[in-house]
Order: structure tokens, then C-alpha cells, then sequence
């Protein structure tokens, strides 16, 4: 008798503790799950985007490199953020990814010398082209429920300014502010959250 109580806590134990990372999930405001897509980062090595997060949490925003406002600001907060995800420990675990929406413009070479004005960590921070225009509109619109578009008569886009917290499973979760006053430590602890 002892045994099969014993069987059945740990049965108990087992499904309580498989149910938890999704509980967690579920603890977030978005659910949407994240397509895939064929790119090539600034070192014009090709990639899926599935394969830089694998097994890790993802944070991503949409940039280009001509940007005459917001992208400037968003790539620098982008690497106080990569620096406060290291001191926290999380460097191994996190991916960041910025996705260029003027993928005509912006080459490996044109992405390369963007980032080489910031302080960055090539590591787990990658910088994606390699994509058609239409394609990286429809993805940012469906994957990240965000608009990408060119402005007409400019070569200017329209395209979001937050961070994304995607999860391991490829699920977006939460957006925050990438421009003006990121919450930093509100994402370290929603990665914490995560782990």
C-alpha cells in the first residue's frame, strides 16, 4: 500500500512539475507563435531563425540601418540590454536578434558596419538580412503582430519599436518599449521567470 502512495505522489510530482513552464507561458499577455525564417546574419553566414534560439529565449526588434529616428536609439538599448542579460547571468540562454526591414540596403556588409558602433557581443547578437522586402513585412505582421512597410516616396519604413520576448518553444509572450526608457529589469526578470 505504501508503494502505490508512493507511486501515485510521485506521479503527482511529475505532472505538477511538467505543467509548470507552461503555466509560467500562460502567466504572459501574448501567445503567438513565431514562423520561421531563412536569413543571413552580418557575417553573411545563412541561418534559420528557429536555429538561433533553440533551447533559448529570444529577444528581437526590427531595425534598418538608414533610419533617420527611432533604430539609432533601439540598437543602443538593445546593447545596454545584452550587457545587463550578461551581468545577470543569462548570456547562454538569451539569443538577440535585430531583423532589418530594407533587406535591399541593408547586406552583411551594410549590417556589419552598423554594429561595429556599439558595443556588442557576436555571440548570442545577430544582425538578419537576406529576406525579401515582402517577406520580412509579412513575418514581422503575422509572427510579431507589428507593422513593416516602406513609406512611400521615402526611404524611410514604419515598422514597431518594441523588444519581443520569444520563448524557447517560439511563442511570443510580451513586447516592451525598445525606444525611450526600456524596462530593463522587467525583462530580466520575465527571462528569469522563463529559466
Amino acid at each position: 500500500m505504501r508503494f502505490m502512495v508512493l507511486v501515485a505522489a510521485l506521479f503527482c510530482l511529475l505532472l505538477l512539475s511538467g505543467c509548470q513552464g507552461e503555466d509560467v507561458e500562460d502567466s504572459f499577455p501574448m501567445k503567438v507563435e513565431v514562423g520561421d525564417l531563412d536569413a543571413v546574419d552580418q557575417s553573411g553566414e545563412k541561418t534559420v531563425l528557429a536555429d538561433l534560439y533553440r533551447g533559448k529565449i529570444l529577444i528581437a526588434d526590427f531595425i534598418f540601418t538608414s533610419c533617420d529616428t527611432v533604430c539609432l536609439p533601439m540598437t543602443a538599448n538593445m546593447s545596454k540590454l545584452q550587457q545587463k542579460i550578461a551581468d545577470a547571468g543569462f548570456e547562454n540562454e538569451v539569443q538577440l536578434v535585430s531583423l532589418s526591414i530594407d533587406p535591399e540596403h541593408d547586406t552583411p556588409e551594410v549590417l556589419t558596419e552598423y554594429s561595429s558602433r556599439y558595443e556588442f557581443d557576436d555571440e548570442n547578437w545577430s544582425f538578419l538580412t537576406g529576406y525579401s522586402r515582402d517577406e520580412i513585412e509579412s513575418f514581422a505582421n503575422v509572427s510579431f503582430k507589428t507593422p513593416a512597410a516602406e513609406v512611400e516616396g521615402s526611404d524611410q519604413f514604419v515598422h514597431g519599436t518594441s523588444f519581443y520576448l520569444v520563448s524557447e518553444n517560439g511563442v511570443l509572450l510580451k513586447q516592451y518599449e525598445g525606444v525611450s526608457n526600456p524596462p530593463y529589469e522587467e525583462i530580466i526578470e520575465d527571462i528569469e521567470r522563463l529559466k
